[in-house]
């Protein structure tokens, strides 16, 4: 969702070589091949297919290939997105390597500079250590850059461009508002809460996750809920035997239009998402972020978000009292306005050109 408003943007003009690579984190066809589709986005020009591992291993080999596809295609920048460890493997690589000319390609960072805190979140590490090495630094929302310069990154690649999560969105508007897909199962708009779960914290403790589980079947026993299952997420309910008789409507993983089209009808959603944070404050549907902190506070203080907490016999209660109290909206996040992969482009291309000017003359390095 992030690549794809860059992509379109990048490649409008005509005047550069746009490649996608997909390293292959996110494989089976129900989390990748339809997002491609429904994104209007070509087929991955370079596939590294490193399939699923440990963080150590995945990331190891993320690294490794797309060195390889660096040396071969020695591209003048690199534009990595999110928190993924495809995004801290890919950076890395680009920020170590030097082409036989003695020059290496500009590294940025799409989404930089959010920061939860909590460094026993895998995706916080991969943060902190993409922005160290990167050489443009492009932001969401205010606080990242405040966050960044107390990291002591220069000021000057640091650039507040908004959100291109939300530029995806407003792209896909029009088919989204035409599939309905609560209709399609047989719901009314605004009478259902959503549900995701994928963090370890949440799902790969057996106690923590039993206990979710159950302030969830207690909250559906008021309001249907409809939980579109991560693959991983099902094989600990299977697991764990959860869920068997339920009064919880689990779905299988959904493509993108279905997807947002399900939230954009929901009354609530119950998530441990970060992007889903993002979408639900856009569309202003009442969030509940099943963490105690939050790497998108933009979401809170000018949003619908509100954080339900780590302690799942919690989790009834401030639902019901979220649905009898939803958050009050104050206005937008700045810059929320379907132009962040434009302003980005904008800058990309002007990197781009000083970058090959420099690499012409001998001597010069970027």
């Amino acid at each position: 969702m992030k690549i794809a408003p860059l992509y379109k943007r990048l490649t409008a003009t005509g005047d550069l070589d746009v490649r996608i690579v997909h390293t292959g984190q996110h494989y089976d066809r129900a989390m990748s091949d339809v997002f491609f589709e429904q994104l209007g986005l070509p087929e991955p020009h370079i596939t590294l297919s490193v399939g699923s591992a440990s963080h150590g291993a995945q990331t190891g080999r993320v690294l490794e290939r797309f060195e390889s596809a660096l040396n071969e295609h020695r591209p003048a920048a690199v534009v990595v997105v999110g928190d993924v460890n495809s995004t801290l493997a890919c950076a890395i690589a680009s920020a170590k390597i030097e082409y036989p000319d003695g020059t290496r390609p500009v590294l940025a960072h799409v989404e930089a500079g959010l920061r939860s805190r909590d460094r026993s979140m895998p995706e916080e590490v991969n943060r902190v250590l993409t922005d160290a090495v990167s050489d443009l630094l492009f932001t969401s929302e205010e606080s990242a850059r405040d966050n960044l310069l107390r990291e002591g990154i220069d000021g000057s690649k640091v650039h507040f461009v908004g959100n291109v999560m939300i530029d995806c969105l407003i792209d896909a508007w029009p088919a989204v508002e035409e599939r309905r897909e609560w209709a399609a199962l047989g719901l009314q708009a605004k009478s259902y809460g959503l549900v995701t779960l994928h963090r370890p914290s949440n799902v790969d403790r057996p106690e923590v996750f039993s206990r979710l589980v159950s302030g969830l079947e207690e909250i559906a026993g008021r309001i249907p809920l409809l939980f579109p299952v991560h693959p991983r997420t099902r094989a600990r309910l299977r697991d764990a035997g959860l869920c068997e008789g339920s009064s919880i409507r689990l779905l299988e993983p959904l493509g993108y239009i279905e997807f947002v089209s399900l939230l954009s009808g929901a009354r609530i959603v119950l998530t441990d998402s970060g992007g889903l944070q993002e979408e639900s404050t856009f569309l202003k549907v009442p969030c509940l972020t099943l963490r105690d902190n939050t790497e998108r506070p933009v979401t809170i203080t000018h949003g619908t978000n509100r954080l339900g907490g780590s302690r799942p016999e919690n989790l009834a209660a401030t639902a019901f009292d979220t649905l009898s109290r939803p958050p009050a909206v104050s206005g937008g996040p700045p810059l929320w306005d379907g132009r962040a992969a434009e302003r980005i482009s904008s800058i990309l291309r002007s990197v781009v050109i000083e970058h090959e000017e420099c690499a012409s003359v001998p001597g010069m390095r970027s």
